[in-house]
């Protein structure tokens, strides 16, 4: 529901050290993996503590399209509300077929541990040794964990209401494992990975986060009747790892009668778990019932790393730099971001101000029916922060 204005006062008294503090954190990032053996081992990934005064170094990736000037508002925002982010800005040329610029990416996150990013364009004219930088970033940094959280605005008009679905996509194998060759000419194989450990891995993620959450069922989305070895692997993995969460009901479906599930009935479900492809294709969906891409934040987590973008990974390059793009989603990731920072306060007062525009001003971009532009948007997020209090540096 729209949070009140005066949830917006009470967020008002930030301080820095607060933002610090220690303590258990529940958050998307938080879930611990499982080892191959299944022996309950655990590991919890642990953001990066604070540096000089408090502070946080965040890399920051532009991509194509709507991605820079998106991070630019999201820049401007964080300047304005005094948030204690520094961001290292690396951009990233998605037209070369070299790979240094996503290899400087991948150091720089190397060391900040935390990214926020706009999508980078893959062009399928490119020839088949280049490989998605996308793909390469969560590959290279162990991002094994996709989290997408769809659900319903009270102020965007939508065919569906009452959506509220996790979705947690494996992101480092299946059919984007990048193995294809041409045996002979006109016959192509295209390799589909999916292995035990990373099956238990991501089955493990997706139960401990529901539990974590209050959540009620995880159903697992597959391929098996066809797949037989590859989804059944996975389909087996996530029943095991079900049998040890008694308190969580769990089911499957086979992915094409998700999809048509969920365009009819999407309320029957509260978390998915599935292989990489079926993530796409389904998390896609879900943005669409519940108003469009730009709508939607998503983060990708590994053990030692998290990256924050939008959930649905297009570029948007038809409307970049005609200022109409709608920030929401953008805005939305970089509080995922600040929650995995441990900076609370601020995630709170900047996912506040958005929620207040987007259902109780209700001032909307073109893509949910409405005529205002992308700068519009951000400057009435701003004067929401605004109402609740002076933002600076001497409030404190």
């Amino acid at each position: 529901m729209a949070p009140s204005f005066s949830v917006l006062a009470a967020s008002r008294l930030l301080r820095p050290a607060l933002s610090a503090r220690l303590g258990p954190v529940k958050v998307f990032g938080g879930a611990a993996a499982v080892s191959s053996t299944r022996d309950k081992s655990t590991y919890t990934i642990i953001p990066p503590p604070a540096k000089y005064g408090g502070r946080h170094t965040v890399t920051l990736i532009p991509g194509d399209g709507i991605g820079p000037e998106l991070l630019s508002h999201v820049r401007e925002l964080f300047r304005f509300c005094c948030v204690p982010v520094d961001f290292e800005v690396v951009n990233v040329n998605s037209a070369m077929t070299e790979e240094d610029d996503i290899n400087n990416a991948i150091t720089a996150i190397r060391r900040n541990w935390v990214a926020l990013k706009g999508n980078i364009e893959t062009n399928h004219t490119m020839p088949p040794s280049h490989k998605s930088r996308n793909n390469l970033l969560r590959t290279s940094l162990d991002l094994y964990a996709n989290v997408i959280h769809c659900q319903s605005l009270p102020g965007v008009q939508t065919r569906h209401r009452n959506i509220d679905i996790m979705i947690i996509r494996e992101n480092t194998e299946g059919e984007y494992s990048n193995l294809e060759h041409e045996s002979v000419s006109g016959v192509v194989e295209s390799l589909k990975i999916i292995t035990k450990m990373n099956s238990l891995r991501i089955a493990e993620y997706a139960f401990r986060l529901a539990r974590e959450k209050g959540r009620r069922r995880v159903t697992a989305v597959h391929k098996a009747n066809i797949m037989k070895l590859g989804d059944g692997l996975f389909l087996q993995c996530c029943r095991e790892v079900a049998s040890g969460y008694p308190d969580i009901a769990f089911d499957s479906m086979i992915v094409d009668n998700t999809t048509m599930q969920l365009v009819s009935k999407p309320q029957q479900f509260d978390v998915m778990v599935m292989p990489n492809l079926y993530g796409n294709v389904v998390s896609n969906v879900c943005a669409g019932l519940v108003g469009g891409p730009g709508l939607v934040p998503g983060a990708n987590y590994g053990r030692n790393y998290a990256v924050f973008e939008t959930a649905t990974r297009n570029t948007g390059k038809s409307i970049a730099n005609k200022n109409i793009a709608n920030p929401t989603g953008m805005l939305l990731a970089s509080c995922m971001m600040l929650d995995h920072l441990k900076l609370f306060d601020y995630a709170s007062l900047i996912r506040n101000a958005i929620l207040t525009t987007m259902n109780e001003t209700r001032l909307h971009t073109a893509d949910i029916g409405g005529q205002g532009t992308t700068s519009e948007v951000v400057q009435s997020i701003m004067r929401q922060i605004q109402s609740s209090g002076p933002q600076t540096t001497e409030a404190y």
